[in-house]
């Protein structure tokens, strides 16, 4: 195993996911403005995916900045739908909003995970998976939101698959992993490779 792996986030599911592969982490949050840095990149013309890489990246490096010698795993997720890039929801008016856009839709996530220490990029990889939401009703999308309200406001696209989300959709195209945030098979492949981990 490396000394030691840092999560920059502070985000629980990503933590789990990570401990549950049987990584030993630490969690430090990055504290970036990502909503600063969200509309500058798209006033740039940015694809969502370049968007996704360079906030992990951000978050990544502003850690490492502070840990010298450790792994410091930068992760960040886009929503793009019809070329419009979803943010997590501010209120649950903007929470219902969100899911009436999304119903009876396919939209993408794109979910970015990069790896520097001291400062410089060694990895990277963006996994994309489509999700193709059922059309819901008003009444239930409001029903919805007010029950899980708690649940979903830190969620970019209102939903939770891992919990009742998952009624939500009626097809998901790719690695469940990528849409809960965190690509974990590209990075365990590449902690292989590097020879961080047995096989």
């Amino acid at each position: 195993m490396p000394s030691e792996i840092v999560l920059a986030s502070s985000s629980e599911i990503r933590a789990r996911i990570l401990r549950n592969a049987g990584l030993e982490i630490v969690t430090v949050p990055a504290r970036i403005d990502e909503e600063m840095i969200r509309q500058s990149l798209s006033a740039e013309g940015a694809t969502p995916r370049d968007l996704a890489d360079f906030l992990a990246e951000s978050k990544a490096l502003k850690v490492s900045s502070r840990l010298p010698g450790a792994l410091c795993l930068g992760a960040d997720q886009v929503l793009e739908l019809k070329g419009k890039v979803f943010s997590k929801p501010e209120s649950p008016e903007e929470a219902i909003s969100q899911l009436s856009e999304l119903s009876g839709q396919t939209h993408r996530l794109l979910s970015a995970l990069v790896v520097v220490r001291d400062g410089a990029p060694l990895w990277r990889h963006v996994g994309e998976a489509r999700l193709t939401m059922r059309p819901f009703s008003a009444p239930f999308i409001a029903d919805y939101v007010a029950r899980y309200w708690e649940q979903i406001r830190h969620c970019v696209g209102c939903y939770r698959i891992e919990a009742e989300g998952i009624r939500l959709f009626s097809a998901i195209q790719g690695d469940l992993f990528t849409v809960q945030g965190l690509p974990l098979l590209p990075l365990l492949n590449w902690l292989h490779v590097r020879g961080d981990l047995d096989t």
